[in-house]
């Protein structure tokens, strides 16, 4: 799974990294060192096939447009790669409602000598990246966009640490990633590759189990 990463790069570098055109809502981005699940969090996605790629923010948890109570996406952070058309909560938003969630790190725990060892994930330099991601709307007592976070089962450099991993898209899918008019699935299936050759990874302090904890403190890795 996917439970909580890290975006600390400047809004320029994120501008630049994901190619957009508008300033917009990139001006109001701070280094985040916690990000945890039912928080705000940047993505970007191209509502129509006509229109510019945009940041905005949305609920960490997604709340499918039929839902009758907003509080199910507490369960629905992560979706499952291999059952993305199979289960209704994410069967729509696959074939027209995917987004990329701007990210330059994240956290696994490994359970060692009866504990749990957290260890952040980042590329070689700090690069950003993004997550595979589905966002929705919904409206019920208010309106909320929500996403979630694309998952897969581990490669060979994560899975020492934890069978599954996010979806790390590579950089040349982000277009077709985000086109609305790209519908077949088998072929939106083979953009989900995770290139994690260059990762560093490295265990740090237990203060991140936290939420409430922040600070670049919380990214600073712990000698063993």
């Amino acid at each position: 799974m996917c439970g909580r990463y890290t975006l600390s790069a400047s809004p320029e570098a994120i501008q630049e990294h994901f190619q957009l055109s508008e300033w917009g809502n990139l001006s109001l981005l701070e280094p985040r060192y916690n990000i945890a699940p039912s928080q705000n969090v940047s993505v970007i996605f191209q509502p129509e096939s006509d229109s510019e790629k945009d940041l905005s923010f949305m609920k960490w948890g997604l709340i499918p447009h039929w839902a009758k109570d907003s509080k199910i996406g507490h369960k629905m952070i992560n979706a499952r790669a291999e059952t993305l058309t199979d289960k209704p909560a994410y069967r729509a938003a696959f074939k027209r409602q995917r987004c990329l969630i701007p990210a330059d790190g994240f956290y696994e725990w490994k359970t060692l000598a009866g504990r749990k060892q957290p260890h952040h994930f980042r590329y070689h330099g700090s690069d950003v990246f993004a997550f595979a991601g589905l966002w929705e709307y919904w409206k019920g007592d208010k309106e909320i966009y929500s996403c979630t976070i694309i998952t897969t089962e581990a490669d060979d450099n994560v899975k020492n640490i934890y069978s599954r991993m996010p979806v790390i898209l590579p950089h040349t899918f982000y277009d077709k990633w985000l086109d609305p008019d790209i519908q077949d699935t088998d072929a939106l299936r083979s953009l989900l590759i995770s290139e994690t050759d260059d990762l560093e990874i490295y265990p740090v302090t237990t203060r991140v189990n936290s939420p409430n904890n922040q600070g670049a403190v919380l990214v600073e890795k712990m000698e063993q």
